[in-house]
C-alpha cells in the first residue's frame, strides 16, 4: 500500500505518513491511499476503524459517481482524468473520499491527473478543511474534463468541413474514435453532476457557503459537458450516416457506369460473334473492305449509344 498524508494547522502545512495522520486530533489531515490489493481495506478495517459500507464504497471495483450522507460525514466518489491506459467505455478514473470536517481519507487504484492539482493548493495552504479540498477537487477534474471534451467537438467539425465520399474511410475512422469517447464521457457526466449536486446541499457544518458555491459551479459544468457530449454523441451518428450515404453513392455511380458500359458492348460483342461465326454463307466474308465496314459500324453504334446515354444524363 502506498500513498501520502498532508496536515494543515496554523502554524503551516507538513506532510507525514499515513499510519501516523490517522492517529493525530488536532488540525486538518488529508490521507490518501493507492493500491490494487486487500491491504488498502485491511488498513480501512483496522487502523481507520470504518465499517464495511464504508470500506466497499472506497474499494469497490466498479463505481460510478455518487454521495451518500452518513451521519456528519460525506461519502464522495468522483471520476476524473487519468494518464493511464482507460477502455473507450471506461474512460476515466475514480477517487472516492470519505470526508469529514477535519479529516479525509481518499482512495484511488490509478493515478488521477487531479491528485496533483490537489496536492499543489494544499502545500500551498489554499485547503484549510474537508470542503476546501473536495471543491479543489471537484473544479480541477471538471476544469480537466473540458478540454477533452472541446476537442471531441473539434474533431466532428473537421470531420464535418471535410465530407467527401473520397474521403470515407479516414473520416470514418475519426468518428469512430470519436463517438466511443463521448458515450463513455456522457455516462460518467451525468451522476457526477447528480453527486455534485447533492454534495452542495448536504447539511454538513464542514461545508462552507463558498465550499457549496465552487462544487455547484463544477456540478453546473459538469451538467454543460454532459449536455455536449450528447450533441456530440448525435453529430457523430448523422456524420456516420452521410458517410455511409455518399460511400453507397459512389457504388451507385461505379456500378451504373459498368451497366452503361456493359449495355454499350453488348451490340458490339453480338456484331462481332455473329460475323466471326465459322460457317458457310456470311455475308461479305471474301470481299476485302468487310472488315473495315464492319469495323467503322461497331464505332458508329457505340458512338451512337454512348451519346444517347449522355444526353439522358446517366453519368451524372
Amino acid at each position: 500500500m502506498s500513498g501520502f498524508a498532508y496536515v494543515v494547522t496554523r502554524s503551516g502545512v507538513r506532510s507525514i505518513d499515513p499510519h501516523d495522520a490517522i492517529r493525530l486530533r488536532r488540525g486538518f489531515v488529508w490521507i490518501h491511499l493507492t493500491s490494487r490489493d486487500e491491504e488498502v481495506q485491511a488498513w480501512l478495517r483496522d487502523v481507520a476503524k470504518f465499517d464495511r459500507f464504508v470500506i466497499d464504497a472506497l474499494t469497490a471495483l466498479e463505481t460510478r459517481p455518487r454521495c451518500d450522507q452518513i451521519d456528519g460525514s460525506a461519502v464522495l466518489n468522483l471520476r476524473g482524468m487519468t494518464q493511464a491506459a482507460m477502455d473507450s467505455s471506461d474512460p476515466l478514473a475514480s477517487i472516492r473520499l470519505h470526508a469529514e470536517g477535519v479529516r479525509v481519507i481518499s482512495v484511488t487504484r490509478l493515478p488521477l491527473d487531479a491528485l496533483a492539482v490537489a496536492r499543489t493548493a494544499t502545500e500551498a495552504g489554499d485547503v484549510r478543511d474537508a470542503g476546501d479540498l473536495i471543491a479543489t477537487l471537484a473544479e480541477a477534474i471538471t476544469e480537466q474534463l473540458d478540454p477533452q471534451v472541446a476537442d471531441l467537438g473539434d474533431s466532428l467539425d473537421s470531420c464535418e468541413e471535410q465530407l467527401d465520399a473520397r474521403q470515407a474511410f479516414e473520416l470514418r475512422k475519426k468518428v469512430n474514435v470519436v463517438r466511443p469517447k463521448a458515450i463513455g464521457y456522457r455516462r460518467l457526466l451525468y451522476p457526477q453532476r447528480a453527486a455534485l449536486e447533492k454534495l452542495s446541499t448536504l447539511p454538513v457544518r464542514w461545508l462552507s457557503d463558498d465550499d457549496r458555491l465552487h462544487i455547484s459551479g463544477a456540478a453546473d459544468r459538469a451538467a454543460r459537458m454532459a449536455e455536449e457530449l450528447e450533441s456530440i454523441r448525435e453529430r457523430a451518428a448523422l456524420i456516420h450516416e452521410t458517410l455511409t450515404d455518399l460511400r453507397a453513392e459512389v457504388i451507385d455511380q461505379r456500378s451504373l457506369l459498368i451497366a452503361v458500359a456493359a449495355m454499350v458492348f453488348l451490340p458490339l460483342t453480338f456484331i462481332t460473334g455473329l460475323f466471326g461465326m465459322n460457317v458457310q454463307g456470311i455475308p461479305y466474308d471474301d470481299h476485302p473492305t468487310s472488315l473495315w465496314v464492319i469495323t467503322v459500324f461497331c464505332i458508329t453504334v457505340a458512338a451512337v449509344l454512348t451519346f444517347y446515354f449522355v444526353r439522358r444524363h446517366w453519368f451524372r
